[in-house]
C-alpha cells in the first residue's frame, strides 16, 4: 500500500481497533500511558521519525530536536524516546512550532511536555505522559535520531507507522501495516454489526458470539 492510503486507513480506525489486529498477529504494538495531552487534541496517523533523549547535558537537546525537525518529511509524526522520564521535560513551543512549519502530523513522547497553551493555539497534536514547567535545558543530552527507540518498552524503528487518539497510541511495524489494516477493519466491522442486531433485538451474547467467530 502507499503511504498516503495507509495513512488515511489508520485515520478511519481507532487505536482500540488497530490494537486488536496487533493482538491477533501477535505484535507488541500498545505503549502504554502516553495520551493526549488536552481535550481534543487531535487524532494522528503517519510514519514514525524517531529521536532519543538520554541523561546528561551535551550534545544539546535543543540543537538535536530542531535538527530532527528540519530533517523530517510532511506528514511524519515525531516520536520521542526520553525513558518516561517526568522530571526534564523533552518538547516545547518553539519546537511544536517548528515542526507546524514543517507540516509534521504531530508528537508523541515517552516523557513529559510543556507549552501546552502555545500547541493547542496553533492546532499540533502532542500526546506524552503528562505535563511539566520546567525547561529542557542542563537536564538531558540529545542522543541521535533515526534510530530505533522503544516507546513505554514498545520498540518504534524509523518508518513504522503510529496511530494516536484520545485511547492512547499504537505502533505499527511498518512490514505489517497492510494486514494490521485489514484486520482491524474485520475488528471494526464486527462492533458495528453487534450494535445493529442490539438495535434490532438481538441477545447481546448471541450477537457477539455471531459477529466473532461465525
Amino acid at each position: 500500500m502507499k503511504p498516503d492510503a495507509i495513512i488515511r486507513g489508520l485515520l478511519q480506525l481507532s487505536t482500540c481497533d488497530v490494537s486488536d489486529a496487533l493482538d491477533r498477529l501477535k505484535i507488541r504494538g500498545a505503549p502504554l500511558g502516553i495520551l493526549p495531552l488536552w481535550e481534543g487534541c487531535g487524532r494522528i496517523a503517519g510514519p514514525a521519525l524517531t529521536m532519543k533523549l538520554v541523561p546528561g547535558t551535551s550534545p544539546s537537546p535543543v540543537e538535536g530536536t530542531l535538527e530532527t525537525i528540519a530533517a523530517a518529511q510532511p506528514g511524519d509524526i515525531l516520536a520521542i524516546d526520553h525513558g518516561g522520564r517526568l522530571d526534564a521535560n523533552s518538547w516545547g513551543g518553539i519546537s511544536a512550532y517548528c515542526a507546524r512549519r514543517r507540516d509534521i502530523a504531530g508528537v508523541v513522547i515517552d516523557g513529559v511536555s510543556r507549552d501546552i497553551e502555545e500547541m493547542k493555539a496553533i492546532g499540533f497534536p502532542a500526546y506524552a505522559r503528562g505535563i511539566i514547567q520546567q525547561s529542557v535545558r542542563g537536564r538531558c543530552a540529545f542522543a541521535g535520531r533515526g534510530i530505533e527507540i522503544r516507546l513505554a518498552g514498545i520498540a518504534v524503528h524509523p518508518g513504522d507507522y503510529l496511530l494516536a487518539d484520545d485511547n492512547g497510541l499504537v505502533v505499527v511495524p511498518r512490514q505489517q501495516v497492510s494486514e494490521a489494516l485489514r484486520i482491524a477493519k474485520e475488528c471494526s466491522e464486527a462492533e458495528r454489526r453487534v450494535r445493529e442486531e442490539i438495535d434490532a433485538g438481538a441477545d447481546p451474547i448471541e450477537a457477539h458470539r455471531r459477529a466473532r467467530y461465525e
